[in-house]
């Protein structure tokens, strides 16, 4: 009997930490660039049980594998990606196909797939005040939202003279395995590869538009509500063992 306190204690610990990732997910259904996250769980401490005589203990059969605990292995990333969304904003930015944008932040360069910009008072292009955004010579720095940027990331405008004027070149990079990548908060990922420049025409910039996130939320409610169900259930369940436990030390007892 006391094994059921294991398995529903452990069943609601992980529902619990499931329903996390899944509203995560579905807060950010609006995040430009925001990337879907699942949780996979898996069973702890596997033994083995055997049949045994009640008298002679010898020669014991296997039966099988069982498992007392379920607990959460881990949360993946899904770097799948979302759909463009048209904006028309000047300081907007997607990238269509792999890589990130590169973010001078106050802990490190940081990496993202957010091309929702903005200048500060400086006119450096920056992320909701996270950090400046790296071009490949450095910064970038915009005098005017008069300007025009290209497939590889070269913005040029135009000063209050009419003359052309050079901004910089988005700095956008790739890594080789993924699965390094860690995820931080506000859409930024850190890792210690070292990144690889992407090359022109390997990537392509697209000028006021923004990614969407790749969430489904027509999956992500299904998993709510089947996580939701299951977290319910099992609640209920340990409520009637502890009402069990509770009769059997009570009355049982004083039998």
């Amino acid at each position: 009997m006391y094994q059921g306190f294991y398995n529903l204690t452990s069943g609601m610990l992980t529902q619990s930490r499931n329903l996390n990732v899944i509203s995560n997910n579905m807060v950010n259904v609006q995040t430009a660039g925001y990337k879907r996250e699942k949780m996979v769980s898996s069973t702890f401490e596997e033994e083995m049980l055997y049949r045994t005589g009640r008298v002679n203990k010898d020669d014991p059969v296997e039966l099988g594998v069982t498992s007392k605990i379920k607990t959460a292995q881990r949360t993946y990333v899904n770097y799948e990606q979302g759909s463009f969304n048209s904006t028309g904003g000047v300081f907007d930015f997607a990238l269509n196909g792999n890589g990130f944008f590169c973010i001078d932040t106050a802990e490190g360069v940081r990496y993202t797939r957010n091309g929702s910009f903005h200048v500060d008072n400086e006119g450096y292009l920056m992320l909701d005040n996270l950090g400046r955004v790296q071009g490949q010579n450095g910064p970038i720095q915009i005098a005017s939202e008069n300007l025009v940027v290209d497939g590889n990331g070269a913005i040029r405008g135009w000063d209050e003279n009419g003359n052309e004027q050079e901004y910089g070149i988005l700095r956008i990079v790739d890594f080789e395995d993924y699965q390094q990548l860690h995820k931080e908060d506000y859409g930024l990922y850190s890792t210690n590869q070292a990144p690889r420049q992407v090359t022109d025409g390997e990537t392509g910039v697209l000028w006021q538009t923004l990614e969407r996130s790749n969430v489904d939320m027509v999956e992500e409610m299904t998993s709510l509500m089947s996580s939701q169900r299951a977290l319910q259930s099992a609640a209920q369940v340990l409520k009637m063992y502890d009402q069990i436990m509770s009769k059997s030390a009570t009355d049982v007892g004083r039998l």
